[in-house]
């Protein structure tokens, strides 16, 4: 069939039933995620009030309020597109092997994985439980790319290969930022609360400022600073603020064998 041969408003046709065939779909999975809103409230209350119990949401009010989030979830599609368009060119420009960007759209894991991420990130900020973990954990399986949907990604995001990227959930990536693959965005150790419960919420994970370029397993833990346009070594265990335009690197030795030997 020739593109003249396509009618624009059969095509408007096909695209509204798709939308809302998807917008029901996804309704009825946030609906039935909402109820754990109340769940987790009640399990905090269990802790703190010793198992008294605390009213819970009735069915009809979940029903609305999962109707209320897809729409907020469908107005931001085209913002999403949008995203995703800045990191396919990301992938293309980053990539000397990139020979167009079906290849990158259609190949690539990285792209694969910050698509989905972009996603569930929208559904974690409109405060909709496990499905965005849900979403983060199946390309986790599937990819080995683990960012938790509450990191905070900007444009442009590109991950070259990919493979065993980890992103933590308070990560915060600037624009234009490279990553290779292995590299961990993690914490370290983190502070319990008054009952010895680990602390939620809080800062945890680093921050990458614009253009920063972070090589093959570097590991950058803890709620630090890497400052714009720095470049981060291969292998670099990284624990500190880093400034603006600067560049670290592991101690690399060079030694020259001598003939015959095995070392």
């Amino acid at each position: 069939m020739s593109p003249e041969a396509i009618q624009p408003e059969l095509l408007q046709l096909f695209l509204t039933e798709r939308l809302s065939r998807a917008f029901r779909l996804l309704a009825v999975e946030i609906g039935r995620a909402l109820s754990f809103r109340w769940r987790g409230a009640y399990a905090q209350y269990e802790i703190a009030n010793d198992l008294r119990a605390i009213e819970a949401v009735p069915t009809a009010e979940l029903l609305q309020q999962a109707w209320q989030v897809t729409q907020r979830f469908f107005e931001r599609l085209d913002a999403i597109r949008a995203l995703l368009v800045e990191d396919i060119l990301a992938a293309y420009n980053g990539d000397p092997a990139a020979m167009s960007f079906a290849e990158v759209m259609l190949t690539y894991p990285g792209l694969h994985a910050i698509a989905g991420h972009r996603i569930a990130h929208e559904l974690y900020q409109l405060d909709v439980p496990l499905v965005p973990r849900i979403m983060s954990e199946y390309t986790h399986a599937t990819l080995g790319i683990d960012i938790h949907p509450g990191a905070v990604i900007g444009r442009g995001f590109f991950m070259d290969h990919a493979t065993g990227v980890v992103i933590g959930e308070t990560a915060v990536v600037g624009d234009h930022v490279k990553l290779y693959q292995g590299v961990t965005l993690g914490a370290k150790s983190f502070p319990l609360d008054a009952a010895g419960h680990p602390q939620k919420r809080i800062r945890r994970h680093p921050t990458v400022e614009h253009g920063v370029v972070i090589y093959s397993n570097a590991s950058i833990l803890g709620p630090i600073t890497i400052g714009h346009h720095s470049e981060i070594g291969a292998n670099v265990f990284l624990t500190r603020d880093v400034p603006p335009l600067s560049s670290v690197r592991q101690p690399a030795e060079v030694r020259t064998r001598e003939a015959g030997s095995s070392d």
